[in-house]
Order: C-alpha cells, then sequence, then structure tokens
C-alpha cells in the first residue's frame, strides 16, 4: 500500500489540519516543513505531489502513538531497532498500538468495512516474521482496516 495513502487516512480518520500532522511528527523527534506535508497528502495525480518514504510515515505513526499515549521512557533492555523496510504488519501494529485496540476492537473496525477475518488469521499478523504462523498483512486487509477505523471514529459516510 502507498504510504501517502496511509497517511490520508489517517489524518481524514482523525480530522488533521497540516500543521498538526508536523506537529505530531515532530513528536517523533523529526523536523519536516508543512509544505512538504502538504504534498504528501496530495493525490498522485495533482502537481507537487510528493511520494511519502517510510521514514517520514514511521515518523508519523511514531507521533501518533505519543501523541495519544503519551511518551514512554525506553526500558534499559529495550533495543529499539529502526525499521528497515516498513511493512502492512508494521503499520497495523503501529495503529493498533496507538489506538489501543484489543483483539476484540480489531475484528470490529474490519467488521466495519465489511471485512472479516478469523482470529487465527489476526494474531498471525502480529507474530514475529520467523514464527511459523507468521502471516503477511495483505494490502486490501490494511486498506479495509484503514476504511473500518475511518467510520469508527467519524461514523459512517453518506454516499
Amino acid at each position: 500500500m502507498i504510504n501517502n495513502d496511509v497517511l490520508r487516512s489517517i489524518r481524514y480518520a482523525l480530522d488533521l489540519s497540516d500543521a498538526k500532522v508536523v506537529e505530531i511528527i515532530r513528536l517523533a523527534e523529526r523536523d519536516i516543513p508543512q509544505a512538504e506535508v502538504v504534498n504528501y497528502l496530495r493525490k498522485e495525480d495533482e502537481a507537487d505531489f510528493s511520494e511519502c518514504g517510510a521514514d517520514i510515515l514511521v515518523s508519523f505513526l511514531d507521533g501518533l502513538i505519543i501523541h495519544r499515549r503519551g511518551k514512554m521512557e525506553p526500558r534499559p533492555e529495550q533495543n529499539k531497532k529502526p525499521e528497515r523496510r516498513l511493512t502492512n504488519n508494521a503499520i497495523l501494529k503501529k495503529l493498533r498500538v496507538a489506538f489501543e485496540l484489543k483483539e476484540e476492537d480489531m475484528h470490529q473496525v474490519l467488521e466495519l468495512a465489511g471485512f472479516s477475518v478469523s482470529k487465527p488469521e489476526l494474531s498471525a499478523l502480529f507474530r514475529q516474521k520467523g514464527h511459523k504462523n507468521y502471516r503477511t498483512c495483505g494490502d486490501q486487509l490494511l486498506r479495509n482496516f484503514l476504511k473500518g477505523l475511518v467510520i469508527r471514529l467519524r461514523g459512517p459516510q453518506q454516499a
């Protein structure tokens, strides 16, 4: 899934201004000009569209966690490795943490979008990559999760 789509969906779900998106990214200790954020939020066919890199989306998602849950002091035994490649699974995990979603909440969000997954399918998305039951999160599942999140936070949209 395109990082710009994820950024646009979350921004819409939370009804965030461009300045607020910049502020959230700053919470993750990354400084970015507002004009750059505006270019990330444009549609692909618009002038001045810029592709949002994984590093920017990681900063936004980490900032979103801090914004919604507060800054957590790192524990000495906790070695946080920066993501080398942002996957749909990592995006889903960060959203789960930011919105404090339990397993039942995740199922409800997906159901709101008309997309159902079994409990084992959902838990497989949150396993470590080498685990025998690990499953890759596809674009369709992430897209429907974001759609359900918008419905949960903003209510159903009129056609």
